[in-house]
């Protein structure tokens, strides 16, 4: 039997993810506990325990919180402004090999491979992580599309990466959207894994040799003129 690949990311803002991705319900339960325990006066037994469970809550999330800072060094998604993009080499869904992303490339902007996409580049860079499952991330590749169209072809790269896809999947969905930016896929979830992918729509927009500019996170970015907005201003620097 093969192994099925990691869950992609989810379709949320940030706005719903509490720190360290963990599902809100866990946290609204933790954080709603006390009110709804002002019941009868016979019920001081269920009191204590609905209290136990939600401090119990409570402390799994900050601990998990601690875990995730400490493995990564952030609890959020993606790489904050200032700092530099993940090295990474992506096969193209339409014309790049059936392989896994390599999430440990050598960097040769001078020499790039024309089926695979390397964020190792020397113009500015527009970046969509998306799930192929998800709707609102199909339409942030849409988005990204006509953006696109908007600048002249050698300002700035704008691609996508299909999380947790496979080559078969992401190329459909290339081919029925008519989308003509660069789109790779992350067969194994190495990339995803690598940048902490865990809501989308999610967009990294870089200066040329990779520094972030914004990260941009939410269904906001998914009109045009916004997302146009940021790249404009990405271009001035």
């Amino acid at each position: 039997m093969s192994a099925q690949p990691p869950p992609g990311p989810r379709e949320e803002t940030p706005s719903q993810l509490p720190p360290g991705g963990l599902d809100p319900d866990l946290a609204a339960a933790a954080a709603g506990s006390a009110g709804r325990e002002r019941g009868s006066p016979g019920s001081t037994d269920t009191r204590r325990y609905r209290w136990t469970i939600g401090i119990f809550g409570l402390i799994l999330l900050i601990a998990f919180s601690i875990y995730e800072f400490g493995r990564h060094g952030v609890v959020s998604p993606g790489v904050a402004p200032g700092q530099r993009l993940h090295l990474f080499v992506a096969p193209l869904a339409a014309t790049g090999p059936d392989q896994p992303a390599n999430p440990r490339p050598r960097c040769d902007p001078a020499h790039p491979n024309p089926r695979a996409l390397n964020v190792c580049g020397r113009t500015p860079l527009v970046l969509v992580f998306f799930a192929p499952r998800s709707k609102a991330c199909k339409r942030q590749v849409d988005t990204l599309q006509l953006v696109a169209r908007q600048f002249p072809p050698a300002s700035a790269q704008f691609a996508a990466l299909a999380v947790a896809a496979s080559r078969a999947e992401t190329a459909a969905l290339v081919r029925a959207r008519g989308w003509t930016i660069p789109v790779a896929f992350d067969s194994a979830g190495a990339i995803g894994a690598l940048y902490g992918v865990s809501i989308c729509p999610m967009i990294e927009l870089a200066r040329p040799g990779g520094v972030v500019a914004k990260r941009l996170i939410g269904e906001h970015w998914l009109q045009a003129p916004a997302l146009s907005a940021q790249v404009r201003a990405l271009l001035r620097g």
